[in-house]
């Protein structure tokens, strides 16, 4: 976040690892964990509605086919926005409060369930789901694009139930995943940022997704939408690695005929993402 909407006459961090190592020198280690009260509330119903509205939508589509995968995993991004937005509007302006040009303001908020209040006392719901048609451009395409690599992938390392190398095949699916579908629709995630963190100096630059993206264009070039890029990806990895390893396994466990039944263990299911 910090990279996407940095000024760029006056920029703070060189790259990635820079930035990482100004957090730190600045604000301590705990500077790398601001906003963190908002995922922490959202994520846990964002995961259960994206993988409870794909495994849904799939078995309404019938067919567990490449383009329905794809299909599911839309769905599912395009509803879980309902709560993804509000959580990121609170998590980018809780990152940024105190930094660049907004270090001598006065801290608005204590923590993201404060920034959201405030934010609606002064807006309304409008200002709560600032971002919202950014986020729903990013995350519908991006999640079918997350599902399809996964069911992919798993299909092209034989994700079996009784192979004993089972994890790391699962932890690498959805480490690659999570990195496609970030790939797939990432410029449109520095707008998303951008227009979130709009007017938190005071000041507002932007009247629309298509002016910011113009604007930013103009004045940064085709790499603006490229800003943040490497610790988006260093991040992705891993997080849906054990995402989608957690998910497939729990769901491989709860549906076995071991657990069941007090039977003999068998191959349960082929396809892991197909659940």
């Amino acid at each position: 976040v910090r990279l996407q909407v940095q000024n760029v006459e006056k920029p703070l961090y060189r790259g990635t690892l820079h930035c990482f190592q100004s957090i730190i020198k600045q604000e301590s280690a705990f500077g790398l964990y601001k906003g963190i009260g908002s995922p922490m509330m959202g994520l846990t119903f964002i995961n259960a509605l994206v993988f409870g509205v794909q495994g849904n939508t799939l078995r309404a589509l019938g067919k567990d086919t490449p383009l329905n995968q794809f299909l599911a995993g839309s769905a599912a991004g395009a509803i879980q926005c309902i709560i993804c937005c509000p959580m990121e509007l609170a998590k980018t302006r809780m990152q940024l409060q105190g930094t660049g040009e907004y270090k001598l303001k006065t801290k608005n908020y204590k923590n993201s369930l404060d920034c959201l209040i405030k934010i609606y006392r002064k807006e309304g719901l409008r200002g709560i789901n600032r971002g919202m048609v950014s986020t729903f451009i990013r995350e519908t395409p991006s999640f079918g694009f997350y599902f399809l690599t996964y069911d992919c992938m798993t299909r092209y390392l034989g994700c079996e139930a009784e192979d004993s190398y089972v994890i790391p095949k699962l932890l690498f699916s959805g480490g690659m995943s999570g990195i496609v579908s970030w790939l797939s629709t990432y410029p449109m995630d520095v707008i998303k940022s951008r227009l979130q963190a709009d007017g938190v100096g005071g000041v507002t630059q932007y009247n629309g997704i298509l002016d910011c993206i113009r604007k930013s264009y103009h004045e940064e070039g085709w790499r603006v939408f490229t800003r943040g890029l490497t610790s988006t990806l260093l991040r992705a990895f891993p997080v849906n690695a054990a995402t989608f390893a957690t998910v497939t396994v729990f769901l491989m466990y709860m549906r076995s005929e071991d657990n069941l039944r007090e039977c003999e263990p068998g191959p349960v299911i082929q396809q892991p993402s197909s659940l």
